[in-house]
């Protein structure tokens, strides 16, 4: 998630972002993995778009979630659209059109290509290094209200 973040912050003033929240990838009726049980993410499959709400509610701030955000209608049309699930990254360019389509995740899922695309079309953004500290203590890692999206039509 990180990565897409950080693309966002690098490219939001050139291009917009949109995460579209479509069906649960691992809800607690159907597929649950353990990792779910371990980060206390257990959700069932929302039946409603009130639930489908909440879940995404709540992952924003859990998450504290930058990025724009839309929910997918209960008809699935986003992800039916773009086959979206369980996650996958699109550019559409300003005519409308599917200008890059990323694989499927979570194999195939690669932000950095994405990153490579926007890279290509509006210029590279560079970071500076970490600045080491004598007293820098390493990192152990740790682990906007969502709206329903429009309906998505086949372009």
């Amino acid at each position: 998630m990180g990565d897409v973040v950080q693309i966002y912050e690098d490219y939001k003033e050139r291009a917009d972002f949109l995460t579209v929240y479509v069906r649960e990838a691992h809800p607690t009726d159907e597929w649950q993995m353990k990792s779910n049980l371990k980060d206390d993410v257990c959700y069932a499959q929302p039946k409603t778009l009130e639930q489908r709400v909440t879940i995404a509610n709540d992952f924003v701030k859990r998450f504290n979630f930058t990025l724009p955000f839309g929910i997918d209608d209960m008809s699935n049309a986003a992800n039916d659209a773009y086959a979206a699930w369980p996650e996958r990254i699109y550019i559409i360019d300003e005519s409308g059109r599917i200008a890059y389509r990323g694989g499927i995740g979570p194999f195939n899922y690669k932000p950095e290509e994405a990153r490579e695309w926007l890279a290509a079309r509006y210029g590279g953004v560079k970071h500076e290094a970490p600045k080491s500290s004598t007293n820098a203590v390493p990192a152990t890692g740790a682990a906007a209200s969502p709206t329903p999206a429009p309906s998505a039509a086949a372009k």
